[in-house]
């Protein structure tokens, strides 16, 4: 017997800190969020959020923001150049299904700290390109 499973795909309005970059995008956080250790991603404290390039779209800002790449340039770390907050990176990963963008979970402006709180977190080893396990420790994370 197959059950059907609800899509819980909420909308949520995300913002840099200034406001001059707006996005929002259909996320279900309950389906899960992930943290990396890798250099940039502990550095900056990312808590992440995948989704497809059709549940993301950018409202404001595109002309505000500037593109960071490090490692293997595979991701788009992009970050407004006026008050430096990085709300979203976008990438290809054919583990992913192609392109896809990473959104900031801490700047979701319309998340309630229970989907905070609730939200999944899977840990990846980035620091050693092993996104398919979890680093040793994650308590700095």
């Amino acid at each position: 017997q197959r059950i059907a499973v609800k899509n819980m795909k909420k909308k949520y309005s995300g913002s840099c800190h200034c406001g001059a970059v707006r996005f929002e995008a259909f996320i279900d956080l309950s389906g899960g969020t992930f943290k990396c250790n890798c250099s940039s991603c502990t550095k900056t404290r990312s808590w992440l959020a995948v989704v497809k390039p059709d549940a993301f779209r950018l409202l404001a800002g595109e002309s505000e923001l500037t593109d960071y790449q490090c490692g293997k340039k595979t991701s788009h770390h992009l970050f407004c150049r006026r008050c430096g907050v990085s709300s979203f990176e976008w990438g290809k990963d054919e583990n992913l299904g192609g392109k896809f963008y990473a959104v900031k979970v801490a700047c979701l402006d319309d998340a309630t700290v229970d989907e905070w709180v609730n939200a999944p977190i899977t840990y990846v080893d980035g620091r050693h390109d092993n996104y398919k396990a979890a680093p040793a420790e994650v308590r700095h994370l």
